[in-house]
């Protein structure tokens, strides 16, 4: 996949690195060019670039890039300006870090399609996310083993858990279902909740929109989401 990382501190370099590391092609940008000459032999491609500077962004190779992440952190109105510009320019995937509650609104009226808060996230969480395809979460128990939560795919609704067989044909193990529910708060504003079903029952059906939770090797895993992603593909 290719990727667009705006910003190369702390949050920024790690995912650019992380992903570069998997395999992916990543162009870095930031305004510094010491952070530029820093991470050039660890992330594929390196730019010296203002973000906001519409004339130099538009030249990006937007319609060939999967996701756009505008990692800036440390100030609010060159991130804020940046998502904007982004969106503007066609981002098929735009996230967006976000600083503070606030911030947290106006990246959702810019209308990214996803926000990251660092501070509560690690980089090797989203570095994974990001990596693999048609993955809601991940969490990286070591470099070799993970847990994810994916949408059931459209083959296995209506199937037991039992009839999937994923553990004797992917080696991988199911750990429960996850249910997300989107209600309406007492302010009248829309948030999701998840309804979890507790140990997966091998004899549960499961539903359309179903999340599954699923442990296993990172190689195994991305060998499963990638059969998802061909299958998916094959039918559009």
């Amino acid at each position: 996949m290719k990727y667009i990382i705006v910003g190369l501190g702390n949050f920024g370099s790690s995912i650019a690195q992380k992903l570069t590391a998997l395999g992916n092609e990543v162009i870095a940008i930031d305004d510094s060019m010491e952070k530029v000459d820093h991470f050039k032999e660890k992330v594929t491609h390196t730019i010296r670039m203002d973000a906001t500077d519409e004339l130099a962004v538009s030249d990006l190779p937007f319609e060939e890039t999967d996701i756009v992440l505008i990692a800036i952190g440390e100030d609010q109105g060159s991130n804020l300006m940046a998502t904007a510009l982004f969106k503007n320019l066609g981002a098929k995937r735009l996230i967006s870090r976000a600083i503070n509650p606030l911030h947290k609104k106006v990246l959702e009226a810019i209308g990214v399609d996803e926000i990251v808060h660092p501070e509560s996230e690690t980089a090797e969480r989203w570095s994974n996310k990001l990596h693999l395809k048609n993955v809601i979460d991940s969490f990286e128990l070591n470099e070799d083993f993970s847990i994810i939560e994916t949408q059931v795919p459209e083959k296995y609704v209506g199937k037991t858990i039992k009839e999937l067989k994923i553990r004797e044909e992917h080696d991988l193990l199911i750990l429960t279902i996850i249910q997300r529910e989107e209600k309406t708060t007492q302010i009248g504003e829309k948030e999701k909740v998840d309804k979890i079903e507790g140990i997966a029952d091998p004899n549960v059906e499961l539903k359309e929109k179903d999340i599954l939770v699923i442990f296993g090797k990172n190689s195994d895993l991305d060998s499963f989401i990638g059969e998802k992603s061909s299958e998916k593909n094959q039918d559009d």
